[in-house]
């Protein structure tokens, strides 16, 4: 059987030039094909496996949870104890007074169920998101792409929902009593791994609470010490009203939440009881290895490591910032990085040739000439050193 054949038949493509490598399984920072190559994992399968692939822990949390019950009741009518477990160690590291989870089961689950809290809490209906924003593809979140290209197939999408201009200050002027929330990544991913200013994050921390609405911080991708603080919101000293999370907080496994005060989060219990409900949201197995792997991510201080991961790849990229025609720029913080190159056909051939030399590294979603580099946080200085090196000869001949 070739299995690459039958992926492609079987399973429903999200694009014509998929990745297409035979996993057989993952260790460490490496994926390790079925002929036995291995890759190395620069972008974390998108910013999932920030402590790595395979940690024992994990796997021993996934297996006694798995023996014991999967699923015994809808979401909110049981006690479980991983999910509570896991609910009271996020309200621990969760900034200012969030301390009240929701769990799903992805990401555009949750920025969903915060958009619904917002507007059931506020009574509003106004929503604003910022250009070059990606929240998730289900139709609330993807009514709140500024960009057209993947939010036009599926119009019209949710109504009241409106786009600021990025990191502009006096745009925050449009915010005001009818709005129910702003929404923002710290830092955007897949707009081009764009860092805000602390002026304009301050200024929209203001601004919604002078307005009455509600701030929420999609943190899916820059959460759990992605930027090199346990949340980016951390970056600017401000806290938000909500916070969305992700991809890290399953440690692997499919796990989204959203969560904010009780005050706000407890609207979802009453006028009507049942507001929003999940089947398979916290998932038992999935919480308890979300808490094995942020308990791992505490113990090993993998915030500061993610720092320290982003600040040796700057200092071996940074120099060759103007000394080549196609490297323009190296932006982002901690362990997200956006490589910003000449044109769309030499970005293209940094990624195969990175692929080529068993590195994987991707695009932005918005941008053809940005890499996205989000790699685990448990790589070695060595393994940093001999990846930049192979990076860096790659763009020589590139531009040559």
């Amino acid at each position: 059987m070739n299995l690459l054949n039958e992926f492609k038949k079987y399973v429903c493509q999200t694009s014509p030039e998929p990745l297409g490598l035979e996993i057989a399984r993952a260790e460490g920072p490496y994926l390790i094909t079925s002929s036995g190559e291995k890759y190395l994992d620069l972008i974390s399968g998108i910013g999932v496996a920030s402590i790595g692939h395979g940690r024992q822990a994990v796997l021993d949390a996934i297996q006694k949870q798995a023996s014991l019950y999967l699923h015994p009741m809808v979401y909110g009518e049981v006690v479980q104890e991983q999910q509570v477990l896991y609910a009271k160690k996020l309200a621990d590291i969760l900034p200012g007074p969030i301390s009240n989870v929701f769990f799903t089961n992805s990401g555009t689950e949750a920025v969903e169920g915060a958009l619904k809290t917002t507007r059931k809490y506020t009574g509003r209906q106004e929503i604003f998101s910022f250009s070059g924003c990606y929240h998730g593809d289900t139709f609330g979140s993807l009514s709140l792409q500024a960009e057209s290209m993947y939010r036009e197939p599926f119009e019209p999408v949710v109504p009241q929902i409106f786009h600021l201009p990025w990191n502009d200050v006096n745009a925050l002027e449009r915010i005001s009593e009818l709005t129910a929330a702003v929404i923002i990544e710290p830092i955007q991913a897949e707009g081009g791994i764009r860092v805000p200013t602390g002026d304009f994050m301050h200024a929209l921390r203001h601004r919604c609470t002078q307005t009455g609405a509600l701030l929420v911080a999609d943190e899916v991708m820059t959460g759990f010490g992605r930027t090199g603080r346990m949340f980016a919101t951390e970056h600017f000293g401000l806290a938000p009203d909500l916070i969305v999370l992700a991809k890290a907080l399953g440690g692997g496994m499919p796990l989204g939440a959203f969560a904010g005060p009780q005050d706000i989060m407890k609207t979802l219990s009453e006028n009507p009881p049942l507001a929003h409900v999940t089947t398979f949201g916290g998932h038992p197995v999935s919480c308890a290895a979300g808490l094995a792997a942020l308990e791992i991510l505490i113990q090993e201080n993998l915030s500061e490591r993610a720092r320290k991961i982003g600040e040796r790849i700057n200092y071996h990229l940074n120099p060759w910032v103007g000394k080549n025609k196609i490297l323009k720029e190296v932006r982002g913080r901690g362990c997200l990085i956006g490589l910003v190159f000449k044109d769309a056909a030499t970005t293209k051939k940094v990624v195969e040739k990175c692929r080529e030399n068993k590195m994987i590294i991707g695009w932005t979603l918005y941008h053809s000439t940005i890499i996205r580099m989000a790699p685990p946080f448990i790589l070695t200085d060595a393994q940093i050193d001999a990846a930049m090196e192979s990076l860096i000869q790659i763009i020589k001949k590139t531009q040559e």
